[in-house]
C-alpha cells in the first residue's frame, strides 16, 4: 500500500496494524492525553474497538487513521488523519472528511502534530480537491484550537457531542499549482 503511506522529514504515516495496538493503549489510556477528547483513559477493549474500527475504515473507505512513527528511531508518536465516523453532527458535517490528531505525552511539544497534519492535509487535497475537511475540539483544549487555526480550521458551530461541548471547525481545501 504504498499509495496510503506518507513520508514527511521526520515522520512515516501508514495505516494502522494489529501491532500497534500496545502503543495506542499506552497513549489511550493516558489520562493526561486523552483529558480533552474522552475525558477519562479507555480501557484496552475501547482500544482494541478502536483499532478495529481504524483498519476497518481504512479496508471500507480507503482512508482513515494514519499511525505516526519518528523517522530516527522508529518510536510510535500517534495519530492522524481522516474518518467518517456519521457522528449525526449535522449534514454537512457527516458529507465532510473529517481530521483528527491525537498524540502521545513523549511526543508533545515537538512539531510532530504540525508535521503530521500539514502532510494529512496535502494528501487530501489530492484525494478531495477543492473539498472543505472539518473537525470538532473541545473548547478548552488550546493546543489543538492554535494547530487547527494555523491550518485554516475555523469555528463554525459550537455543539455538544456526547454530553461535552465542541467547537465545530471546517477549513476549505487550497490549490496547489
Amino acid at each position: 500500500m504504498p499509495e496510503l503511506i506518507i513520508e514527511t522529514t521526520r515522520l512515516l504515516m501508514r495505516p494502522p496494524q494489529m501491532e500497534d495496538f500496545e502503543d495506542l493503549y499506552e497513549m489511550w489510556s493516558d489520562p493526561e492525553v486523552v483529558h480533552h477528547v474522552t475525558g477519562s483513559p479507555l480501557t484496552r477493549e475501547d482500544v482494541w474497538a478502536r483499532l478495529l474500527r481504524s483498519v476497518g475504515h481504512w479496508a471500507a473507505m480507503g482512508f482513515g487513521h494514519w499511525v505516526v512513527t519518528d523517522k530516527a528511531n522508529g518510536s510510535f508518536v500517534g495519530e492522524v488523519g481522516f474518518v467518517n465516523y456519521r457522528r449525526g453532527i449535522s449534514a454537512d458535517f457527516d458529507r465532510a472528511p473529517e481530521i483528527g490528531w491525537m498524540l502521545a505525552r513523549r511526543a508533545h511539544r515537538q512539531g510532530f502534530a504540525s508535521e503530521a497534519v500539514e502532510a494529512a492535509l496535502h494528501w487530501a487535497e489530492g484525494r478531495w480537491p477543492g473539498s472543505e475537511t472539518v473537525c470538532i475540539i473541545s473548547p478548552s483544549n488550546v493546543d489543538s484550537l492554535r494547530l487547527g487555526d494555523k491550518f485554516g480550521y475555523r469555528v463554525y458551530h459550537e455543539g455538544i457531542y456526547k454530553q461535552k461541548p465542541i467547537l465545530i471547525c471546517r477549513r476549505a481545501t487550497t490549490h496547489h499549482e
